[in-house]
C-alpha cells in the first residue's frame, strides 16, 4: 500500500510541478535551447503515455526510497535530487553524444539541475505520502 500511494501522490505531483516548471516557467527557454523538430506537429500530447511516464518515475524513486529506508524530508528530497539529476545526465548526455537535440551543454547543465530539483520535490512528497513503517 506504501508503494502504490508513494506512487499516485509523487506521480501527480510530478505531473503538476512538471507542467509548471517545464510547461510555463522555463518554457521559453527550453523551446529557444531544444531542437524542436522532434514534437508533435501540433503540439498534441499523448496524454495516457504522459501520465504512464510520471507514475513509472514516480515507481520508480518510491521503490529507492523505500528499499534505502528513507522516511525523513530530507533524506527525500536528498536522493530525490539524486535521483533527478542522474537520470537527467545520463540520459540528456546520450542525446547530447548522439543528436542535434540540444544547442549546447549549458541546456545539458540546467535540464540536469532543474530535473534535480524537481526530484527532489518529488522525492519529498513521496515520503510525506507514503506513510510510516
Amino acid at each position: 500500500m506504501k508503494v502504490l500511494r508513494g506512487t499516485v501522490f509523487g506521480g501527480i505531483f510530478y505531473f503538476l510541478l512538471g507542467w509548471l516548471v517545464y510547461g510555463i516557467i522555463f518554457m521559453d527557454y527550453f523551446t529557444a535551447h531544444i531542437n524542436q523538430c522532434a514534437n508533435n506537429a501540433d503540439g498534441s500530447m499523448i496524454w495516457w503515455a504522459i501520465i504512464a511516464s510520471n507514475l513509472a518515475a514516480a515507481l520508480l524513486l518510491t521503490l529507492i526510497l523505500g528499499w534505502s529506508n528513507t522516511v525523513t524530508v530530507t533524506g527525500g528530497l536528498i536522493k530525490g535530487a539524486i535521483f533527478g539529476g542522474l537520470v537527467t545526465a545520463f540520459i540528456d548526455l546520450s542525446f547530447w553524444s548522439m543528436t542535434n537535440m540540444y544547442d549546447s551543454l549549458v541546456t545539458v547543465a540546467a535540464e540536469t539541475i532543474l530535473s534535480a530539483v524537481v526530484f527532489a520535490l518529488v522525492g519529498m512528497v513521496i515520503v510525506l505520502t507514503r506513510g510510516k513503517k
